[in-house]
């Protein structure tokens, strides 16, 4: 029996990269999509592409962050798929290496129960270039996870985890469910359910 779901945010929970969003304001969307697309299709270090990619959004107006972070789109039946799992009696986390503007916010319009993510260091109201938190690295989400089963005494079978990106990876690696969404090949050879439409709730019909 599952009791524990872990989500990703960018892609999987909301519609997007939330960085890509925050780029676009800047008219450098092109440039940091391509990098975000390296990133998560496995060709370049996460936690290298991570800090490439916020300092290119150094001098953006934190208001403009927060109102972004704000209004993101987020994914068909995503909403209905946590609220589902809840249901159920699982425990429902977000994993990101985005930002906690977007996945705090986010926490109590589509449900789960906690979210572990960055935060973008800002000085006199505007990005610094500069990132710390809880998911910088390759192995983070698969570190956050052991560590949660063992606070919440859950077993790698009793463990649900979905995500898109190659970020991904180290979570799959401690989940007996383990699902890819609309995913990159190298988080598909790994996973035990495919999704490749855009709804979340299908997720339902497989477990």
């Amino acid at each position: 029996m599952l009791k524990l779901a872990v989500f990703d945010f960018d892609s999987t929970l909301m519609d997007g990269e939330t960085i890509d969003f925050f780029a676009e304001e800047l008219g450098i969307g092109e440039e940091v999509a391509k990098i975000t697309e390296e990133a998560m299709s496995g060709r370049l270090d996460f936690f290298e592409s991570l800090q490439q990619r916020v300092g290119l959004l150094k001098g953006l107006d934190f208001s403009v962050v927060e109102r972004i972070s704000h209004n993101l789109p987020y994914m068909p039946g995503a909403k209905e798929t946590i609220t589902e799992l809840k249901n159920r009696g699982m425990k429902v986390v977000c994993f990101s290496g985005g930002f906690r503007t977007a996945t705090s916010y986010a926490k109590d319009i589509l449900g789960y129960h906690a979210d572990f993510s960055n935060a973008l260091h800002v000085k006199e109201g505007k990005l610094t270039g500069l990132v710390g938190g809880d998911m910088m690295y390759n192995f983070s989400k698969g570190d956050m996870l052991t560590r949660l089963q063992a606070v919440l005494g859950v077993s790698e079978e009793e463990t649900l985890v979905c995500g898109d990106g190659a970020n991904d990876l180290s979570m799959f690696a401690h989940a007996g469910t383990r699902i890819a969404f609309r995913a990159r090949d190298i988080l598909k050879r790994e996973a035990n359910i495919i999704i490749e439409e855009k709804d979340l709730s299908l997720i339902l019909k497989e477990i």
